[in-house]
């Protein structure tokens, strides 16, 4: 074979080379997004005086003066029924927000569920916000499988993830996990799921408050 005709086939090789490098880091990179959650982005966040700080355990946190108002957050819940998060105020409210599809999100509904008995006589009230998911069938096929007793808002398009506003601290993953302290104000969130002990390390400072 002359040099000529082998030339083409050591190109072919090269490319073919390159295509499976790129092909395994795509690989590894849909590898880590599965394990740390379902989907990222979602809503902008972040940038600017955003007056939070990201702790070591990924959760962020905002001092009682820097906090913003958490958004409207009402409407329809998978089980019919309408639901005004604003009517908890006095209460410390913990919003998951979560889809049936999602794996992280099957993993942490028990612990979240075993929190909620145990706070919730002290003054501390879950919704969760199910998202992209078709039907309610789904989200409630979902909920009586976990056993989930606290009220989901239907959010099928996201349109709820949207109304927080830039730079707060905003939902932008599913599972995202939000703390909202008895004045309504968005006190810590987490874009990852959580185990029952950094849910309640997360809760505590916030039910703490005087």
């Amino acid at each position: 074979m002359s040099a000529a005709s082998r030339a083409p086939q050591r190109s072919f090789r090269t490319r073919a080379a390159r295509n499976r490098a790129v092909l395994l880091a795509a690989t590894a990179a849909a590898g880590a997004l599965t394990l740390s959650g379902c989907t990222s982005g979602g809503t902008s966040g972040g940038g600017g005086d955003t007056n939070f700080v990201m702790g070591k355990d990924g959760i962020a946190t905002a001092d009682k003066g820097e906090r913003a108002d958490a958004p409207d957050l009402s409407g329809e819940t998978v089980d019919g029924k309408q639901l005004d998060v604003a009517a908890y105020k006095g209460k410390v409210v913990v919003i998951n927000v979560w889809g049936s599809w999602c794996p992280p999100c099957r993993a942490e509904a028990p612990g979240f569920e075993n929190v909620y008995q145990e706070l919730k006589g002290q003054g501390v009230q879950f919704v969760g916000i199910n998202t992209r998911d078709t039907t309610t069938d789904k989200a409630l096929s979902f909920e009586k499988n976990f056993g989930i007793s606290y009220p989901s808002l239907y959010d099928p398009a996201g349109r709820l993830m949207l109304r927080f506003k830039k730079g707060t601290l905003n939902p932008q993953s599913i599972p995202s996990t939000l703390v909202i302290d008895r004045q309504g104000k968005i006190a810590a969130r987490t874009l990852q799921p959580l185990s029952e002990d950094r849910l309640r390390s997360m809760i505590k400072p916030v039910l703490a408050e005087k």
